[in-house]
């Protein structure tokens, strides 16, 4: 019995094993099953595109930027293929090894692998790494020669900026650097279009207009094996192209006016009294901006900024300057609008013997022997400081400023392009009681009416006010980037129809108004009397081209290049009495406190279309310094002054 029950509880024991080990089974076949399914059905894709991340690789390539182009579609601003190296740090094992070997491939000096080590640290580890973005044709042929040696090492062709034109255009265009953890925080354009050395637009046109030239960058896919080697390209998007951006600059007036300016520190700037079109706007001293484009080096860089003459700085725009004389035909203006001075009226100038004097201080007259008797015309022909003094005395700081302001100093012209423009100076009473704290004297009137003391122009400015003078006193808007919609006979017409809908009309109710400090909108008339404009206009035609005027030997004969200008020299420095007895040449005076030499002028006069302002600091006199510079100038503008209009929808032409 006993062994029966035995065996049936054996057999028991053997059939739980039975179902326990099936049951096992079962479960461990559901699992595997489970696991099958979820692999090759549920997460099919998943997988998938891992496989193909193992299988495939993706280069982001670096979009291109848009063309600048200069008025007659000359390329100021280039594309130029460059061969580069990078890094991907993902796929290197032994980052030690692999700059070692690259360094003794491509001769890399120790501060490029001081450079390398840095970048290495601000990196993350997924990131790729440009261990120089401008390969010579030898190094690049080298590196493929011994890229099997090298893990994570890319070779890549791509393009970068280039400028043709080099030194000539850097304050007008600006320039392109590598995109900084601030660029990329700052702009979602560039962050979105982030790959590896990737440059953006850092000063000028560049900067302004990134949105603009940037462009969107493009894919290329591969197949590489298991070492990660490109097997095949599979599939390659295109990068887009920025837009082309097209200056009213013109390349060879430009140029000439940067050849002017060479040995110099200084600006000239030209625009279209009309349209605002600005022709040039050269700066002095420059530099190339093809140095920014690939990183700039130590020496090049200190070299540029310790240079006490301030390449960095456009000078046109945010060089800040006290006018001097050129100022002059403004303040006439302003006193002839307001009635405060009959231009006939003759004032007496006696020269330093007998110097203007106002509360027991003395104010002299450039000229030391004295002009004698002056009417107004003759006092703005031959820059009489005396006559200025005198009437600047009554017509006020105040009304002085309404008029400056009117014909546009103290205020941005091109802030939307150019961060670093200066918005300088217009001083009124108003503006020394906030600025400085203290009132305004009559003295200060007195300096300020022959463009010295607080008042602070930029030249671009000065050639805004010439423009405005020269065309019979109307707004206008300057501009650098092309409009196509501005033409000469468009703002002929606005002007015309500006003139028909507001009749002049002089009643003391029209003059109260005239009176009152406003902004004045495009192409509105700015004077109160047309007379009075003209009055000064043909003040100017005289000190350009009768004798004594003070640009008389800039001049030109032929009726075709003669222009009107009016010569400016700017104090940087006061002239003591010991210094005024002594009567020193300017070539005897130390270099920085020489005046600055000035000029502005219109051009032609007979049916002006150009203005021009001059600057050369410490330049000396501005009719010795700055009018010759602007006699050259004028003669190339006015030569291609068809050929700018041949590019422009309809033509008009000069007598």
């Amino acid at each position: 019995m006993q062994n029966r029950a035995s065996s049936v509880e054996k057999g028991r024991l053997i059939t739980r094993r039975v179902f326990m080990l099936s049951a096992a089974k079962l479960i461990l076949l559901g699992g595997i099953t489970s696991r099958l399914y979820s692999l090759q059905i549920s997460d099919r894709e998943k997988y998938e595109l891992l496989s193909d991340k193992n299988r495939i690789r993706e280069w982001k390539t670096p979009p291109q930027r848009g063309f600048i182009t200069d008025h007659f579609n000359n390329v100021l601003a280039d594309n130029d293929r460059v061969f580069q190296v990078h890094l991907d740090l993902d796929q290197i094992q032994d980052f030690n090894n692999t700059i070692f070997k690259l360094k003794n491939i491509l001769e890399l000096s120790n501060n490029e692998l001081k450079k390398i080590y840095r970048e290495k640290e601000r990196l993350k580890p997924w990131d790729i790494l440009v261990v120089s973005d401008n390969l010579n044709w030898a190094q690049f042929s080298k590196l493929n020669l011994y890229l099997h040696e090298l893990e994570g090492v890319k070779p890549v062709v791509s393009s970068s900026r280039f400028y043709p034109y080099k030194d000539d255009l850097v304050h007008v265009i600006g320039y392109v650097g590598a995109a900084s953890q601030k660029d990329i925080e700052r702009d979602d354009i560039i962050k979105e279009n982030l790959v590896p050395g990737l440059k953006v637009g850092k000063s000028g046109i560049e900067f302004a207009k990134e949105h603009q030239l940037i462009g969107r960058y493009g894919i290329k896919r591969y197949e590489v094996n298991s070492s990660g080697k490109r097997i095949s390209q599979i599939d390659h998007i295109k990068e887009t192209q920025g837009e082309k951006i097209k200056l009213t600059v013109d390349l060879e007036v430009q140029r000439l006016a940067q050849e002017l300016l060479k040995g110099k520190a200084g600006s000239i700037s030209a625009m279209d009294i009309y349209t605002g079109e600005i022709i040039a706007m050269a700066s002095s001293p420059t530099y190339d901006p093809n140095k920014f484009t690939h990183g700039i080096g130590h020496k090049d860089w200190e070299e540029i900024r310790d240079d006490p003459l301030k390449p960095l700085v456009n000078k046109s725009i945010a060089g800040l300057y006290s006018p001097g004389s050129t100022f002059k035909p403004l303040v006439a203006l302003a006193a002839l609008e307001f009635g405060t001075i009959d231009p006939e009226r003759p004032i007496l100038c006696k020269g330093h013997k007998h110097p203007y004097e106002l509360y027991g201080v003395k104010y002299h007259c450039w000229k030391k022997n004295g002009h004698g008797y002056m009417k107004l015309r003759n006092a703005i022909k031959q820059s009489c400081d005396i006559y200025f003094y005198e009437m600047a005395r009554l017509l006020g700081v105040d009304r002085l400023a309404i008029i400056a302001k009117r014909y546009g100093l103290g205020s941005n012209i091109l802030k939307d392009l150019y961060f670093d423009e200066k918005k300088g100076v217009v001083p009124n009473t108003f503006w020394k009681k906030n600025a400085i704290g203290k009132s305004w004297y009559l003295g200060e009137t007195v300096i300020n009416g022959i463009g010295q003391g607080y008042i602070q122009t930029t030249p671009l400015q000065l050639c805004l006010m010439t423009a405005q003078i020269a065309n019979g006193g109307y707004k206008i808007k300057p501009h650098i980037i092309q409009d196509e919609s501005i033409t000469y006979e468009n703002v002929k017409l606005k002007i015309a129809n500006q003139f028909i809908n507001s009749p002049l009309n002089f009643s003391e109710e029209d003059d109260q108004k005239y009176l009152v400090d406003r902004e004045y909108r495009l192409y509105e008339r700015l004077y109160k009397d047309p007379r009075n404009i003209n009055f000064v206009k043909d003040a100017m035609f005289g000190s350009t081209n009768e004798q004594y005027g003070t640009s008389y030997k800039s001049r030109y004969d032929d009726i075709k290049y003669q222009y009107a200008g009016k010569t400016g020299t700017s104090q940087v420095k006061r002239i003591t009495e010991e210094e005024r007895k002594l009567d020193l040449d300017q070539s005897q005076i130390e270099y920085k406190n020489r005046d600055h030499a000035l000029f502005v002028a219109f051009a032609p006069y007979k049916n002006p279309r150009y203005a021009i302002s001059v600057l050369v600091e410490h330049g000396g006199s501005g009719s010795s310094a700055a009018a010759p510079l602007a006699s050259k100038l004028i003669k190339k503008i006015i030569d291609r002054h068809k050929l700018r209009d041949q590019i422009k929808n309809g033509s008009s032409s000069l007598a």
